[in-house]
């Protein structure tokens, strides 16, 4: 049986792998700066070229045929490879000249993007949680995710991608007063506790230590900044778990203690298949390790 003779063209498979990010053709047509009419003639000829359907309307909803999904999943290795070949000739040149787009959440964009700022690359950041910031990197909106994952709450990085792990760090326990140290979380759990808001991990995971130690936390007060919960802590208001990196610079009256049975957080440097070759983002992770190295460790 003789194969059908067809070229799929690059332009069209981004535009399918975009629909499959997105969903919507209006949604893809507003991320790649084109109109909608225009996308929908480009998937058109992509179906013409693969010679099988790849969409088919149910409803008012365009989902993907079999065919579709499995083109969507070559779209994804051929867009990575290609990123990787655009990152090995990037090495080639050693211009460094590009801007390298970061994504970060709030502690590690305080604490560690300043000091890569300070190095010869140009940047863009936005702060962002690490589901979010990992979506950005799934969509190329970014080049170098900063995300965290706790030992209570391991975190599904996107297949493919590359990790550095920059950091790990304790979670502790902050309250006005002088605990029993290391701390037993269980002493805690008729305690006032501060904690962050639910759509956050540190939720999750202070829901989880707490759980793990017998008991459901009796919550006061609620915010997504560390340094209200550690201002809170300071005044008596309550206790806190606090990652070591997310303490603010010299919390007044507040004392910090490790925990007996021990909560880490681990910090890792995400990036696409082949992107970290290039010079200003290999730059850049090696900025984002040392200013790890950096970093003051409470005493606890």
């Amino acid at each position: 049986m003789r194969k059908p003779d067809f070229m799929l063209e690059l332009r069209r498979l981004r535009i399918l792998h975009s629909l499959a990010q997105h969903g919507t053709v209006a949604a893809t047509a507003a991320a790649l700066h084109l109109t909608g009419p225009a996308v929908s003639q480009h998937l058109a000829a992509l179906e013409r070229e693969a010679g099988v359907p790849l969409l088919e309307k149910r409803g008012r909803v365009l989902v993907f045929t079999p065919a579709g999904r499995l083109l969507v999943s070559h779209a994804e290795v051929i867009l990575d490879d290609l990123a990787a070949a655009e990152s090995a000739l990037a090495e080639v040149a050693e211009n460094g000249s590009g801007t390298v787009r970061v994504a970060a959440f709030a502690s590690a964009a305080r604490q560690l993007m300043p000091r890569v700022w300070a190095g010869p690359v140009s940047l863009r950041l936005a702060v962002e949680e690490p589901g979010a910031a990992l979506e950005s990197l799934r969509r190329q909106d970014v080049d170098v995710a900063v995300v965290h994952s706790y030992s209570l709450l391991p975190r599904d990085m996107p297949p493919r991608c590359e990790e550095r792990l920059l950091l790990e760090e304790p979670v502790l326990l902050a309250s006005a007063v002088r605990e029993r140290s290391p701390a037993r979380l269980a002493d805690f759990a008729e305690r006032p506790w501060l904690v962050p808001t639910a759509e956050l991990s540190c939720y999750e995971m202070i829901q989880r230590a707490c759980g793990a130690a017998g008991f459901v936390p009796s919550v006061v007060a609620e915010s997504p900044d560390f340094a209200v919960l550690v201002a809170l802590a300071a005044a008596g208001a309550g206790v806190a778990l606090v990652p070591a990196m997310a303490l603010p610079t010299g919390p007044p009256g507040v004392y910090l203690h490790r925990l007996e049975e021990p909560v880490t957080r681990r910090v890792f440097a995400v990036t696409r298949p082949g992107v970290a070759r290039r010079p200003d983002v290999r730059a850049v992770l090696d900025g984002l390790e040392r200013a790890a190295a950096l970093l003051d460790r409470p005493a606890g």
